[in-house]
C-alpha cells in the first residue's frame, strides 16, 4: 500500500478538508492509479473523496450505501446536523444561495469577483478559482433581510458562529464569505432549482442584498447601510431545510433533507 495514500487520508480525517493546490491533493486529482488506490482504501471504510472543480478544497463523505447502517441504527433516522436547529439550517441555505450560486455563474463565465464586465475571450482561460470569484455578504444586510425570519440578532449570531466553526463560512469583520465546505457539502444540481424557483424565488426576483467582493488576503471592506433589502424567502427555506440536514460527511437520502453531493 502506498504510503502517500495513507498520509493523504490521515490528513483529510485530521483536518476535515485540504486545499486543491496541496501536493498530494493535486496528485490524487490528476493521477488515475493513485486516485484508484485512495478510492479503494476509502471504500473499505465506507468513505469517499468529495471534490468538485468549483471548490478550492476537497473533503471526505460517507458512501450512500453505508448511510442506513450509520444513521438508521435506531428506530428514528439519526441526522448528523452538528447541532444546527431549523433556523440554523435555513440560514445555511440562504448563505449558500447568495454566495455559491453567483460564484458558480462567475466561474462558468470566467469572470473574477472584481471584474466590471465579462471578458469575451475569457472562456479560453482556465476555470477561475473560488478564491478569485467568491463574493462576500455584509452582515448588516443579512440581518436586515433575514433577521426577523431567522431568530433575530441573537440566534443569527449564534448560528453564524456554528457555521464558521464547522467550516461552511468565514467571518471577515462585517463580511461573511465562503468557507471550505460550503460548496462541497451541498448538491448544487438538485438544490439550485428548489432555491431559485421555490424557497427563495422572491429574493432572486429582486435586486440582491448588499454584496461585497472580498479579496482573500486583504482586510474586509466595510458595509453600507443604504442598500435595498430582500423581503421574503426564509420561511420557505426553513420548510425545505428540515432538522438535521447537514452532516459531518454526508446526509441521509430523505425528502426533508438538503441534498448533498454524491
Amino acid at each position: 500500500m502506498n504510503d502517500d495514500s495513507q498520509i493523504l487520508i490521515a490528513r483529510l480525517l485530521t483536518h476535515q478538508h485540504l486545499r486543491r493546490d496541496d501536493k498530494l491533493v493535486k496528485r490524487v486529482l490528476s493521477d488515475e492509479l493513485f486516485r484508484a488506490e485512495v478510492d479503494a482504501r476509502l471504500l473499505a471504510t465506507g468513505l469517499k473523496l468529495l471534490d468538485n472543480v468549483y471548490a478550492d478544497h476537497v473533503t471526505l463523505a460517507l458512501h450512500r450505501a453505508i448511510e442506513p447502517k450509520i444513521f438508521g441504527a435506531r428506530d428514528v433516522w439519526q441526522n448528523n446536523n452538528f447541532g444546527l436547529s431549523r433556523d440554523g439550517v435555513a440560514l445555511l441555505v440562504v448563505l449558500w444561495a447568495q454566495i455559491i450560486l453567483p460564484k458558480r455563474e462567475r466561474q462558468e463565465t470566467h469572470q473574477h469577483a472584481d471584474d466590471e464586465q465579462n471578458d469575451m475571450f475569457g472562456i479560453e482561460k482556465p476555470l477561475p478559482r473560488a478564491e478569485d470569484t467568491s463574493i462576500g455578504i455584509a452582515y448588516k444586510a443579512l440581518l436586515a433581510d433575514f433577521g426577523d425570519k431567522l431568530g433575530k440578532k441573537t440566534r443569527l449570531d449564534m448560528n453564524l458562529g456554528i457555521l464558521a466553526k464547522l467550516g461552511f463560512i468565514e467571518r471577515r469583520g462585517d463580511v461573511i464569505v465562503e468557507g471550505p465546505l460550503l460548496d462541497l457539502m451541498m448538491d448544487t444540481d438538485q438544490l439550485k432549482e428548489r432555491i431559485i424557483n421555490g424557497a427563495l424565488a422572491d429574493v432572486f426576483k429582486r435586486s440582491p442584498a448588499q454584496i461585497i467582493p472580498v479579496p482573500r488576503r486583504t482586510p474586509p471592506i466595510a458595509a453600507n447601510d443604504d442598500e435595498p433589502a430582500a423581503e421574503q424567502g426564509a420561511d420557505e427555506a426553513q420548510d425545505d431545510a428540515q432538522d438535521g440536514a447537514m452532516p459531518a460527511f454526508d446526509i441521509p437520502p430523505d425528502d426533508t433533507d438538503l441534498p448533498t453531493k454524491d
